[in-house]
Order: structure tokens, then sequence, then C-alpha cells
């Protein structure tokens, strides 16, 4: 069965040259079929590139000593983040969270750090003396050890313009 640490190592050196490239997973199967989930620090990642990375891993292996399956993609709008570098790309952005107490939050994504991250949400109250409700924003930190998940929200309108 070949090793997740051996493909590791190849994008490892694939990475060397597009540094703004990363790791999200790679899960491999008993029977050698192989899963790599790569992201980009900007934009989306492409075709094209996905094919480079297979054809890249594919090379540094050897079918006629295992044989294998090799599928190679990008973490895509509706994966929860993997990796701290996911939250990063995603800083500025609105996010779906999930707490493990069970509560989920949509809000932004204002900062990031090893321990944990800044989140914006918008809370709209009744305020004594006015008729309509006001809207304020309402920062909070979570630690990574109170969040069961956290992904990108999708907005089409977003994307309707490019």
């Amino acid at each position: 069965m070949i090793q997740k640490e051996k493909i590791e190592k190849i994008l490892e050196e694939y990475f060397l040259k597009r540094s703004d490239l990363f790791l999200v997973e790679i899960k491999i199967s008993r029977d050698n079929d192989i899963e790599i989930v790569v992201e980009i620090d900007r934009g989306f990642l492409s075709l094209e590139e996905c094919v480079n990375i297979s054809r890249f891993v594919e090379s540094k292996l050897d079918r006629e000593v295992e044989d294998f399956s090799l599928t190679v993609g990008s973490a895509g709008l509706s994966r929860s983040f993997k990796v701290l570098r996911q939250y990063h790309k995603a800083v500025g952005s609105e996010i779906e969270l999930k707490l493990k107490s069970g509560e989920s939050l949509k809000g932004m994504l204002k900062a990031v750090s090893e321990e944990g991250i800044t989140f914006v949400t918008k809370v709209s109250e009744k305020v004594e003396g006015r008729n309509k409700k006001v809207t304020r924003e309402v920062v909070e930190e979570y630690a990574f050890d109170r969040i069961k998940s956290a992904k990108p929200v999708i907005k089409f309108d977003d994307y309707k313009n490019r």
C-alpha cells in the first residue's frame, strides 16, 4: 500500500515551484485509490493545475511496483475547512460556523490566529423609544477547540459578474 507520507513528500516537492498552493487532505484506500485535495491562496484552483499535480505525482510513483488510481481536486466551496491556511484565505469573507455546542452562525471571518478566529455577526435589536430594529455588529472570539466546522457561504451574485 502506498503511504500517505510518500505522497506528502512528492507534493512538497511540487509546492516548491508553486508556493501559493497548499495541501488540504490526502486519502488513500486499501486498494490504493489516492485522493488529493489541494487549495490555492487566491481564487480558484484550475483544472489545468489539478492535471499538472496529478501528472507530477504519477511520475514519481511506479505502477510496476504498486497499482493505484489517482484523483486530484480542489477543496471547493461546499467542504468544511480542514487546515489553518483555508481560514486565512477566507479572512474578510462570509462563512458558516458550526460550534460543538450545536449553535450555527453566519458572519464574516475577521481574523485568524493559531488559537482560533475572530468572527463578526450582525444582530437586530429592538431599541426602546424607536419603532425600527437597530442592527449592530457583534465581534466574538472562538477557539478552534469550540468549532465543529466552518465553511464558506456561497453567494451566487458574487459570481454573476465574473
